[in-house]
């Protein structure tokens, strides 16, 4: 018989050997947790389909951020769902919006030790749903919009928000963002720009989370899932326009365009572990089909290996708390 001389099991033969030999380490520090604050509440909404997940009221939202921090996670990301909404989104530029109103309660307690950011996008604040302002014809206008996104990026850099999430997918959001943060002084406050935001189906528990009142899609400024070139051409445009950091969004379905950005950016890459991949985890798990840990653990390493050096997840306190 002809035995093997190449036995790279010798390298998996036993827990310490599998810790020393490991290829990639998750650490806190590469993790952000998503928090919805909602104006009006007096306590903490469970959400019914992503278990485990709060619509916060602001003495909750404090909480939640303090565990977060006490777990070592590197960032929190705010997205804030008003009580009143109109057409142009008003309360996401208002500087008492219950987004930049919670921004600054966190920046002012918590912002030595973690990272506050903020989601900059219409759609949580339209009557509408969409990321933008709408033209006659009830399509999405792009240069209006960047008009909006201006006035609620100067709005959250002046509550303190470090990084600004530019999640709505207009061109030229990063080039018109970085001009206006600049010629107001707030050269420090980076942008995170949602580059290969996809138009997907995972999306869904989400739109509960924000209460959004969209009807149709967005298809027609988000990208199409059969794309993978043109995700790496809006990452490269907007490095170029002046991003800090760029996303891949979502993260399970595109782990082939976060591997093509991850190659070639000259910048940090981030990917967002959306709301659909958080429930189908936690519903496989609620009925016994899969090891909770263990899926939650090897799809964060997944989004880790393929390239992302930041995950935003549901997850990272509960993660976080694993990994110290």
């Amino acid at each position: 018989m002809s035995f093997p001389s190449i036995r790279p099991r010798r390298l998996r033969s036993t827990p310490a050997m599998r810790r020393l030999t490991t290829e990639l380490r998750l650490h806190p520090n590469e993790l952000v947790l998503p928090l919805f604050i909602r104006e009006g509440l007096d306590e903490a909404v469970p959400l019914g389909s992503m278990p485990g997940v709060m619509q916060h009221s602001m003495d909750s939202l404090r909480r939640a951020t303090a565990d977060a921090v006490a777990a070592g996670v590197g960032g929190v990301m705010l997205f804030g769902v008003p009580e009143v909404r109109d057409a142009v989104g008003s309360q996401a530029s208002d500087p008492d919006g219950i987004l930049n109103r919670a921004t600054r309660v966190l920046v002012d307690e918590f912002g030595s030790d973690i990272v506050v950011q903020t989601d900059l996008c219409l759609d949580e604040f339209t009557d509408h749903g969409h990321c933008g302002v709408l033209d006659e014809k009830g399509a999405v206008d792009n240069d209006a919009t960047l008009e909006r996104y201006v006035e609620m990026a100067l709005a959250q850099a002046r509550a303190g928000s470090a990084i600004l999430g530019l999640s709505g997918m207009m061109d030229g959001q990063v080039a018109v963002v970085r001009q206006a943060l600049d010629a107001e002084g707030f050269t420090d406050t980076a942008i995170l720009a949602y580059s290969a935001k996809y138009a997907s189906a995972f999306y869904g528990p989400f739109r509960e989370a924000v209460d959004s009142q969209l009807q149709g899609d967005r298809r027609t400024y988000q990208l199409d899932p059969a794309n993978r070139r043109e995700g790496m051409r809006e990452a490269i445009l907007d490095e170029a326009e002046g991003a800090d950091i760029v996303m891949v969004k979502p993260a399970m379905s595109y782990l082939d365009v976060l591997a093509d950005v991850a190659a070639e950016s000259t910048i940090p890459v981030w990917a967002y572990q959306v709301s659909g991949e958080y429930a189908m985890i936690e519903a496989a798990a609620a009925n016994g089909w899969i090891d909770r840990r263990r899926a939650i653990e090897e799809s964060v390493l997944g989004i880790k290996r393929a390239g992302a050096d930041v995950v935003l997840t549901y997850w990272a306190t509960e993660l976080a708390g694993w990994l110290r």
